[in-house]
């Protein structure tokens, strides 16, 4: 972090040059054409996904994590035992960042960001699982980072790089459902209680002997200090706000992307949560309906996008009662564009679309609209190492159009923890109704955490 000075010229030198193949500062790509991959992050399944999507065929040089047992598995199983390990991973980069062409970060959401900008500053590609951040204004810090220190970026809503959303968005821009101001999306869960997500007693949580192996002030990172409680980890650290973002942080991402793409989406005029399960401060519902608002934009009108979480009655929330549906979950889908002439429905990641009424759906197979968009091979892993390797285009879902989508995503979560509406200035980056919210746009930072306040 104390590097920033020096990283900033760097970045200024080379904004006026030709850029290095791999990384900016470094002297090109490796001799064999791979790129030197690091992760940040590396224990249990999470980062199992880098490995078998794309990473494993790079040089794999060094990995970071607070949990070193865990990460010990991975390593093992990949035949990485000989490599570097750290457990911090500002030590790991201050150490190695010449070494790094590129960096996978895996850990909470309430670490994403210090890890990230951490990895940019030093000139290091990065790949950031989804949400991009834990609030707003770090993911629109994010996107200044990019245009400083111009690396390569992807956050982890894998489905953008697939050929399903991308059909889904080219038949609505081609006009085949009409005009769309209504979306419905979805989720069945939480299931509070499960592998992914506490359901604790009381708040705060009772404390817990710190496991043999975990780091445990490193893995709260930023957020404040607090004793050690056994269900943080290692998953279920999603159902507390102070680490991650519920259903909306989890799924939304994945969900709302394709109306996001299609339809343009930028930051709402407001969201309102309509209705939300009891939950202890600081946890997330077991359920909830939220209600986004955005602007007209360009030739369509104003868009009103519903979502849904939680054991909900789907036949009485969510209610489609146009072309023959019943109601979204009849018919198999996590998200619906309900236009003018008919719905394009998406999966929980994206996905093929289904389209109905029935004669709109067939004259969509009989003449498919063209492929305006370009396809994506192997991968959200492999088109970011592509782009790397100057060898493809700008990954899709790099932080320029991410941090939108996770601003969109955050608003949502801010609603939904205090039960109320958030009228949101986005050119001001400020709710304007409860000023009190500002708070969590931009959340303090614990002392020797802080970074990107010069950016």
């Amino acid at each position: 972090m104390q590097r920033r000075n020096f990283l900033a010229a760097a970045g200024a030198v080379a904004a006026g040059s030709t850029l290095p193949r791999f990384a900016i500062g470094k002297g090109g790509g490796s001799p064999n054409s791979k790129v030197n991959v690091a992760f940040i992050g590396s224990g249990g399944w999470i980062a199992r996904q880098p490995y078998e999507q794309g990473c494993k065929d790079e040089n794999l040089v060094a990995f970071c994590d607070v949990d070193r047992p865990l990460c010990a598995e991975n390593m093992k199983s990949w035949g990485t035992e000989d490599r570097p390990f750290f457990d911090d991973f500002r030590v790991m980069l201050d150490k190695m960042h010449k070494e790094i062409d590129a960096v996978v970060v895996s850990t909470p959401d309430h670490t994403h960001f210090p890890a990230t900008l951490a990895a940019m500053e030093r000139g290091i590609h990065v790949y950031t699982q989804k949400p991009l951040t834990h609030n707003v204004w770090q993911a629109r810090t994010l996107v200044k980072a990019k245009d400083r220190y111009r690396v390569m970026t992807q956050m982890g809503n894998q489905g953008h790089a697939g050929n399903g959303i991308r059909k889904s968005v080219e038949a609505y821009r081609a006009g085949v459902i009409g005009e769309v101001e209504q979306v419905y999306c979805r989720n069945g869960g939480p299931d509070m209680g499960s592998d992914h997500f506490a359901d604790p007693e009381t708040m705060p949580p009772p404390e817990s002997p710190v496991p043999d192996g975990l780091a445990w002030d490193l893995w709260l990172g930023p957020a404040a200090k607090r004793p050690f409680y056994r269900d943080y980890l290692p998953k279920k650290w999603r159902a507390f706000y102070d680490f991650g973002s519920g259903m909306l942080g989890d799924w939304g991402c994945h969900t709302l992307d394709t109306p996001v793409w299609a339809l343009e989406l930028d930051p709402p005029s407001a969201v309102e949560c309509l209705a939300r399960q009891d939950s202890l401060e600081g946890v997330i519902p077991a359920g909830s309906h939220v209600r986004y608002h955005f602007p007209a934009k360009g030739g369509r009108g104003e868009v009103k996008l519903d979502w849904f979480d939680g054991p909900q009655d789907w036949s009485r929330v969510g209610r489609i009662d146009r072309f023959g549906a019943e109601h979204a979950a009849h018919l198999g889908r996590a998200c619906w564009m309900v236009g003018t002439k008919g719905m394009i429905g998406c999966g929980t990641h994206a996905g093929p679309p289904a389209i109905v009424p029935d004669d709109v759906r067939e004259g969509w197979q009989a003449k498919p609209p063209a492929e305006t968009i370009p396809r994506v091979a192997g991968g959200p892993f492999r088109e970011w190492l592509r782009a790397i390797k100057g060898d493809g285009p700008e990954p899709g879902s790099n932080f320029s159009y991410s941090a939108k989508l996770t601003e969109i995503i955050l608003l949502g979560v801010i609603a939904q923890r205090f039960h109320t509406r958030v009228e949101w200035d986005a050119e001001a980056g400020q709710i304007t109704n409860h000023p009190e919210l500002n708070a969590f746009i931009k959340e303090p930072a614990r002392e020797g955490w802080a970074c990107g306040e010069d950016l």
